[in-house]
């Protein structure tokens, strides 16, 4: 359940996606053209931002959230529930951790110690750091 604020921004947000929807430069009711054009515009960003050009890409970036919104509403998407699956999503990956200790690794996740395995060397250690990585997990190392 939102809180009274969380309902005011979120209403701001919604009023914001539809004035973007009602000024945009372009009309259309095709996901992959709007997808599309929001692609153009980071793209644009990146490319400023790559020569140097750091106001252009922010303006650019700009540009991108206008289509970020416009292409939002063609996929009927609702901002409340993107924001908070995003949130959702975020958190979930912040709670893998790879505990690294002398002979040995642990994985938990949300707490819960998932598995684990020795290590013999230090290609192991390697190889478990390489995974930890690959997983998004944090990696945490006990003082030796």
């Amino acid at each position: 359940m939102c809180t009274f604020l969380e309902e005011v921004l979120f209403m701001e947000i919604r009023e914001a996606v539809e004035l973007i929807w009602n000024n945009r430069k372009y009309t259309t009711d095709d996901a992959k053209k709007a997808i599309s054009h929001l692609n153009e515009e980071v793209a644009e960003s990146l490319k400023a931002l790559m020569k140097g050009d750091e106001s252009k890409a922010k303006r650019e970036l700009e540009d991108a959230l206008s289509c970020l919104f416009i292409a939002l509403k063609v996929m009927n998407v609702d901002i409340q529930e993107a924001i908070y699956h995003q949130i959702d999503q975020m958190q979930k990956r912040n709670d893998k951790v790879m505990i690294i200790k002398k002979d040995k690794v642990e994985i938990f996740y949300n707490g819960v110690l998932k598995g684990g395995w020795s290590i013999w060397s230090e290609e192991d250690l390697k190889e478990a750091e390489k995974l930890a990585k690959e997983f998004g997990c944090e990696i945490l190392k006990e003082p030796v």
